[in-house]
């Protein structure tokens, strides 16, 4: 009886494993390609800036938007390293208080 019982549940453990692989796959097809449609419309932006300042006499122009695209760049990965920092020291004086 226990042996059916098992074969009973290992199946219906399976299928919601394949049930959660099967949503995960999904959704990660929808990412993907929302990213790529959505991707782009930034390839002809950084074509439009290309073109808007080419030349010599534009230099100090292109250096500034140059700069502003890494300071935009920049503030994301430090915000993303200070909250690991923050996380590390929690899980940090969570074991300390444990022991």
């Amino acid at each position: 009886m226990f042996k059916m019982e098992n074969i009973i549940n290992n199946k219906e453990n399976r299928m919601a494993n394949r049930s959660r692989f099967v949503n995960f796959f999904s959704t990660k097809c929808f990412y993907v390609l929302f990213s790529v449609f959505f991707s782009l419309t930034a390839n002809a932006q950084c074509a439009m800036c290309r073109a808007a300042l080419a030349g010599d006499s534009n230099v100090k122009k292109a250096e500034a938007v140059n700069n502003g695209i890494v300071y935009l760049m920049v503030i994301p990965y430090l915000l993303v390293a200070v909250i690991g920092v923050l996380i590390y020291r929690m899980y940090q004086s969570k074991k300390k208080k444990a022991e």
